[in-house]
């Protein structure tokens, strides 16, 4: 199982590298990947990871297909029956952020029973690559927006709970942080 990196590990605080074009097909990245997935399918209650939060310092994260999936969202499908693909984004770039914003409560996997809630804006754009080499520009908002604003945070070295506007601890986790 990959080990997910939590609190305190100063790798979470590092601003992730870049990585080249002409080696985002290559065998290496196909890796990152698959680690990236691994670490995503292990954790019950995770819906996207970025390559920090497993100790790769690289500029990229993968969503899991259920936040694509309305059924899933809207609570009438199981995970089990979520068929859609994880997204992958490499050397991601948010070009544009709304001017309205929401408060919505986050966690993470990287920092377990600690929850706060976070502002953020409503809509993004984001240009990225995806596995393939493929430059993308997609126009995310809700849940979705959200999410890749938290991934895209881990790539900077900035948690959660730096924009939290309160937090609190889930009673399971209060012994382990």
């Amino acid at each position: 199982m990959i080990e997910i990196i939590q609190i305190g590990d100063p790798r979470l605080r590092q601003v992730c590298e870049t990585i080249p074009k002409h080696t985002i097909t290559e065998q290496e990245t196909k890796e990152d990947i698959e680690k990236l997935n691994e670490a995503l399918a292990s954790q019950s209650d995770g819906v996207a990871i970025s390559a920090p939060q497993i100790g790769i310092m690289k500029s990229i994260f993968v969503v899991g297909g259920m936040v694509f999936d309305k059924e899933f969202q809207e609570g009438t499908k199981k995970l089990s029956d979520v068929s859609i693909q994880n997204k992958v984004y490499i050397n991601p770039v948010i070009t544009k952020y709304s001017k309205d914003t929401e408060s919505m409560e986050e966690g993470c996997l990287s920092i377990r029973g600690v929850y706060g809630n976070v502002v953020r804006p409503k809509k993004i754009v984001i240009e990225y690559y995806n596995e393939q080499g493929e430059k993308n520009t997609d126009r995310v908002g809700g849940f979705l927006s959200r999410v890749i604003q938290h991934e895209f945070d881990h790539l900077h070295g900035i948690l959660f709970i730096d924009k939290a506007t309160d937090t609190w601890q889930n009673d399971e986790y209060k012994e382990k942080i």
